[in-house]
């Protein structure tokens, strides 16, 4: 062998492959191949340290915080237990909160049609000042013109 120094073997116990492109883990400092550089892989007893993630609550969508040695899915089961604004979030906004003044009439728009004449609000049917019975300053005009 012209190069006996060149390359380290793997760390893991079950591999110890020699390799010449050796990857150091940033957390326990340990050399391995590329197949068992990921913390999962190798085991990683240090993997908490550098591998930080924060856990999303699945209902409200919001970030969950968790302390060193806790466990991410019982942190979040809590909050979904106490803390969880679902309610809030399960809501969704209105659409249809245009309601028509025609008496009798429940129908509600998204959109306001407004009438140039009386100036209230009225849905798709009743828009008309012949269909609601105007009582704005001007007559109401004839349903042909």
């Amino acid at each position: 062998m012209e190069f006996p120094d060149l390359g380290k073997h793997c760390s893991e116990k079950t591999c110890k492959q020699l390799d010449f492109l050796p990857l150091k883990c940033n957390a326990c400092e340990e050399v391995f191949c590329k197949n068992h550089i990921a913390y999962n892989r190798h085991k990683c007893a240090f993997a908490y340290t550098k591998d930080v993630q924060v856990p999303i609550c699945p209902l409200c969508n919001s970030p969950i915080p968790v302390r060193k040695g806790e466990s991410p899915d019982a942190v979040v089961g809590v909050h979904m237990d106490r803390d969880c604004k679902r309610d809030s979030v399960l809501q969704k906004p209105k659409i249809f909160v245009n309601r028509c003044f025609q008496p009798g009439c429940k129908k509600k728009e998204m959109m306001q049609l407004v009438c140039d004449q009386c100036h209230q609000n009225f849905c798709l049917q009743h828009r008309h000042p012949l269909d609601h019975v105007c009582q704005g300053q001007g007559r109401p005009m004839s349903k042909a013109g």
